[in-house]
This record gives structure tokens, C-alpha cells and sequence, in this order.
């Protein structure tokens, strides 16, 4: 099916674009009230993600509400270690919960390498019906976590602010955090691959906790599994790489066969350019900016938007759009973005 709005998927590519795209990372979420009222009537977020059509509904309304020029399936990246045996709650209010934690290696050994059509088919199938339901108005991008964050809930059991049993994990046995990381990463290679045949055009790499890991660490436990992925899918489609507060990989991701680098919000565009050579740059608008007035707004995304000049950009923001974000305020960036010529 052709696409009627292409800008996104040939930003991802590389290629030149009359005007920067735009999306935002968690844009189907709780900024907007048809996702609250219909989150209202269902036991909970895992519930919605496990429902095809109900997730295949959410991805759509930031394209009518929003008209963002990609849509991005609605899930979790934490369907991963529950397709390899590890089940998670998601506790309102407070996140993520393992009630059973990676502790030994007899741990390890129990785990799958998960069959993405067998344990994650509620997620195929709701790309399969976005995919049909978009008809084409935009590309679908599909996603994954980085098997490091992985591996930092499924030790640590929740979140965290230093994650240090999983840090304590690789200081400790790094035999087994790499058994575990690979195990981790088979399963992401095969279920981003069954993503794209059931219609993602684009994949994204989550490693939501990279930078909680020195450079040496990172190096050893996240960027080279992250390669592994890479070169499992860019034959495919277009791969985007985004490691928040891992300022110092850039230089490792230029030499991956990723086409997107994703920036957070603290990382100077100018300076991944000089590193990133002709990747594709994505980002990288401070989430909380957008509390700001309509003006402040416009005058703050006027000013990231001319940070990224020189090479190809898609226009996001450097993590996910807080929650209790003014919806207007979302659309004036959006609307901003589309009107830029700079």
C-alpha cells in the first residue's frame, strides 16, 4: 500500500524531505482524553495492550488528534521478559512489577527464547489491524527494548534510580549477564523481525537505562547486543537507536548499521552531527518545555528545530510527553515543526 504521508519513513532513510516530520515518543498515552475515557473502562494498561483492536485504537488517536506524521504501535517493552517466562504487573501509580526476579543462573536457564507468534501474537495482530486501519495515511513504527533495560527489570524487579542489583549483576557475573542478555536478544531480534512482517516500517530500540551504566559497561553489556539487532533488521527497515543519557555512545551507534540516532533532551545536536556523520538525527525537545505558554512553546521549538540544521531530522521530543501535558501545547509543537522552513 502506498503511503499518503511518506515524510516520516524517508527522514528514516536518509533522504531529503520537503519539511522536518514529527511525532512524539508516548504520544498515545494519557495527553489525550479518548485514551483516558476508553483506559477507564478496562481493568488496566495490560489489559488495553493485550487487546489487538483496543491497542490498534490507540495508536490511531495521536494521528487524528495530534496529526503527527508516524504512528507507533501501542505496547510495552516489557512484553518481552513475560514472553520468555517472567511475568510483570503494572501497578498504577507506581509502575512496573516483578513479582519473580532474575537471581541465579538456574533463573537464566528457565527462561525461553520467546516465539513472538506463540507468546507476543496479541502484538502482531494489533499491528496487523493499525496497519489496515491506517490505510496508508502514515507509516507504523514497531519497538523493542534494549536488552540492558531488559535485563535491568527482569533483576531488579521495578524500577529504579540506580538499578544497582542489576549493576551489582555484571560486576559480580558477567558470564551470566551475558548468558541473560543474549537470551534477551534473541528474542528481540525474532520478535522486531515478526513486527515488520506484520507492517512496521520503521523499528526502535529502546534503552531507556543506558545512562546509568559507565561507558566501559555499556560498551560491554548494552551497545553490543544493540549491534546484534541491528544487524539483524536494517536489512529490513530502517532502525532508530535511542539511549537516554548515553551521550557518550553516539560514536559507537555511528558505526552500526542503524539509520536513526534518538537524542535526549541534554544532548547537543550539533555535536552528534560531527559524530553521527549522515545518520538520521531524531529529537530532542525538553518534555517539560512543553508546559510553557503557547509562545514559549513555538519560540522553544523554533530553537531545537535550527540546533538539527545540516543533515536529515525528524522532530520528537527527548523522551516521552509527560503525562499531564496540556494537549494544546503538544499541537502547537506539532504545528510548529510542520510550518518550519528554516
Amino acid at each position: 500500500m502506498m503511503l499518503k504521508n511518506d515524510l516520516f519513513l524517508r527522514a528514516a532513510r536518509g533522504e531529503a524531505t520537503e519539511r522536518t516530520p514529527v511525532w512524539l515518543m508516548r504520544q498515545a498515552g494519557r495527553i489525550l482524553p479518548e485514551y483516558r475515557a476508553l483506559r477507564g473502562r478496562l481493568s488496566g494498561f495490560k489489559e488495553l495492550v493485550e487487546t489487538p483492536a483496543l491497542a490498534a485504537e490507540v495508536t490511531i488517536q495521536p494521528i487524528d488528534a495530534l496529526d503527527v506524521d508516524a504512528a507507533i504501535i501501542f505496547s510495552d517493552i516489557l512484553v518481552v521478559p513475560e514472553a520468555m517466562g517472567l511475568t510483570y504487573e503494572m501497578i498504577e501509580a507506581r509502575g512496573p512489577f516483578f513479582p519473580e526476579t532474575i537471581q541465579s543462573a538456574a533463573d537464566v536457564e528457565k527462561l525461553r527464547v520467546a516465539d513472538p507468534h506463540e507468546h507476543l501474537g496479541y502484538v502482531l495482530e494489533a499491528l496487523r489491524i493499525t496497519k489496515k486501519e491506517l490505510a496508508g495515511r502514515v507509516p507504523l513504527i514497531g519497538f523493542a527494548g534494549a536488552p540492558w533495560t531488559i535485563l535491568a527489570y527482569m533483576v531488579e524487579g521495578h524500577g529504579s534510580k540506580t538499578f544497582s542489583k542489576a549493576r551489582r549483576l555484571l560486576y559480580r557475573e558477567p558470564a551470566l549477564a551475558h548468558q541473560l542478555l543474549q537470551k534477551i536478544t534473541d528474542t528481540t531480534i525474532t520478535y522486531l523481525q515478526a513486527q515488520v512482517a506484520a507492517g512496521a516500517d520503521v523499528v526502535q530500540v529502546f534503552d531507556s537505562w543506558a545512562g546509568i551504566l559507565p561507558p566501559t559497561h555499556y560498551a560491554e553489556f548494552s551497545s553490543r547486543y544493540i549491534a546484534q539487532i541491528c544487524a539483524a533488521l536494517a536489512p529490513l527497515v530502517p532502525v532508530t537507536v535511542f539511549a537516554k543519557g548515553a551521550w557518550w555512545a553516539v560514536e559507537d551507534f555511528a558505526a552500526l548499521p542503524c539509520r536513526t540516532i534518538g537524542l535526549d533532551w541534554n544532548q547537543n545536536p550539533a555535536q552528534v552531527r560531527a559524530q553521527a556523520g549522515d545518520k538520521t538525527l531524531q529529537g530532542n525537545l525538553d518534555p517539560a518545555a512543553l508546559y510553557g505558554t503557547r509562545e514559549q512553546v513555538k519560540a522553544a521549538t523554533e530553537a531545537m528545530l535550527r540546533q538539527f540544521a545540516g543533515g536529515p531530522h525528524i522532530a520528537n521530543l527527548g523522551h516521552g510527553v509527560y503525562p499531564d501535558t496540556d494537549a494544546d501545547n503538544v499541537r502547537v509543537f506539532v504545528d510548529t515543526v510542520k510550518a518550519w522552513r528554516g
